[in-house]
C-alpha cells in the first residue's frame, strides 16, 4: 500500500472524476485508474462502483475514504512538523485589504524579500468578503483583512485579531468651514469613499441609514493619497484609518472630526486556511507589518497545528 495510490484515490472520490484527479495531481488519467486500482488489489476489494457516472464509491469504499482522508492528514502533519525548523520557501500568496493596500503591500514585500530571501512573495489586494473567499478556495496562504470585532469567519478559516483601528471622519483643515460634531452636520456636504465593497463605506452608510440620512457620494477613488488630496481640495468628506491620515505628507491640510454619533472601529484579522508549518514566521512577520503600518502591536500569531 503506498500513499500516493491512497492520494490518488481520495482525489477521485473528492472530485468524482479521474480526469479532474489526474489534472490536480499533475498525472495522467491512465495513471491515476492504475494507482486506484493498486490501492484496490491492496485491500482485495473494490471501492469504486464502475457503473455509475460520476463515479461513486461503494459502501465499503466511503468507510475507506474517510479514513484515507485521516491517513492523509496525519501524513500531511508529520512532515509540517520536520519541515517546520527549515527556513520558509516557496510560493506565498498574501492579501491585505483594498483600502490599506496603498500604504501596506510595499513595505510588507520589501520585509519578505529581505528577512525571508527563500520565499516568493505574491502580494494582492480585495474587498474583505472577497479576499475570505479566496482563502477559503486556498488560493491564499493567509489574508489581513478589516472587519468588526464581532465577525464570524467562515468554516474551514482560521483567524486571529490583531488588533483595533479607529477610523476618522477628514474634511479640509478649512477655518471658514464650521467643525462638526455630530453626523447630521456633515452629511450633506457629500463623501469621497472607495466603491462598493469597502466596509468602511458600508460603515457608514448603515450609520446614516440608522438617522434617516442619504448616503451623498461626491466621488469613488481608489488610494489613500488620492482621497485625502480630494478631500483637502474641499470636494467632500473622508472616512480611513486615524494611523494613515495622522502620518500622510498631507496632513497638515486635512481636519480630523471627532463626531459624538459616529466614531466607528474596525478590527485587523488575520485569517488563514490550513498551512503548512514552514510558512508560519513568514505569514506572523507578514501580519506584523501591515499592523505596524496601522500604529498596532499585534500578538504573537501561533498558528494552530498538530
Amino acid at each position: 500500500m503506498k500513499i500516493e495510490d491512497l492520494t490518488a484515490f481520495v482525489a477521485v472520490i473528492r472530485l468524482q472524476s479521474t480526469r479532474l484527479a489526474a489534472e490536480e495531481l499533475g498525472l495522467t488519467q491512465p495513471a491515476i485508474t492504475r494507482r486506484v486500482q493498486n490501492f484496490e488489489e491492496s485491500l482485495g476489494l473494490p471501492l469504486l462502483n464502475r457503473q455509475t457516472k460520476p463515479l461513486k464509491p461503494t459502501l465499503m469504499g466511503k468507510r475507506v475514504f474517510q479514513q484515507c482522508r485521516n491517513i492523509l492528514r496525519e501524513v500531511e502533519a508529520l512532515n509540517d512538523l520536520v519541515a517546520a525548523d527549515t527556513p520558509p520557501s516557496g510560493l506565498l500568496r498574501l492579501a491585505v485589504p483594498q483600502s490599506l493596500s496603498e500604504t501596506s503591500l510595499l513595505p510588507a514585500l520589501k520585509m519578505l524579500s529581505s528577512d525571508f530571501p527563500q520565499i516568493q512573495p505574491r502580494l494582492s489586494s480585495g474587498w474583505g468578503e472577497e479576499l475570505l473567499l479566496r482563502a477559503q478556495r486556498q488560493e491564499l496562504e493567509a489574508a489581513v483583512v478589516l472587519f468588526p470585532a464581532s465577525k464570524q469567519f467562515p468554516a474551514g478559516l482560521e483567524s486571529q485579531a490583531l488588533g483595533s483601528v479607529d477610523l476618522v471622519v477628514v474634511g479640509p483643515n478649512d477655518p471658514t468651514v464650521p467643525a462638526l460634531k455630530r453626523l447630521e452636520e456633515g452629511y450633506q456636504r457629500g463623501w469621497i469613499l472607495n466603491p462598493e465593497g469597502c466596509g468602511f463605506r458600508a460603515a457608514l452608510q448603515r450609520a446614516l441609514t440608522e438617522q434617516g440620512l442619504p448616503l451623498l457620494l461626491n466621488l469613488e477613488a481608489f488610494g489613500v493619497t488620492l482621497q485625502l488630496s480630494l478631500i483637502a481640495e474641499g470636494r467632500g468628506l473622508g472616512l480611513m484609518p486615524r494611523a494613515l491620515v495622522e502620518r500622510h505628507a498631507l496632513r497638515p491640510l486635512l481636519q480630523i472630526y471627532s463626531l459624538q454619533d459616529f466614531a466607528p472601529r474596525s478590527q485587523l484579522w488575520l485569517v488563514y486556511p490550513n498551512v503548512p508549518a514552514s510558512q508560519i514566521p513568514a505569514i506572523d512577520a507578514f501580519a506584523a507589518a501591515i499592523a505596524h503600518g496601522l500604529d498596532l502591536a499585534p500578538l504573537a500569531v501561533n498558528l494552530p497545528h498538530p
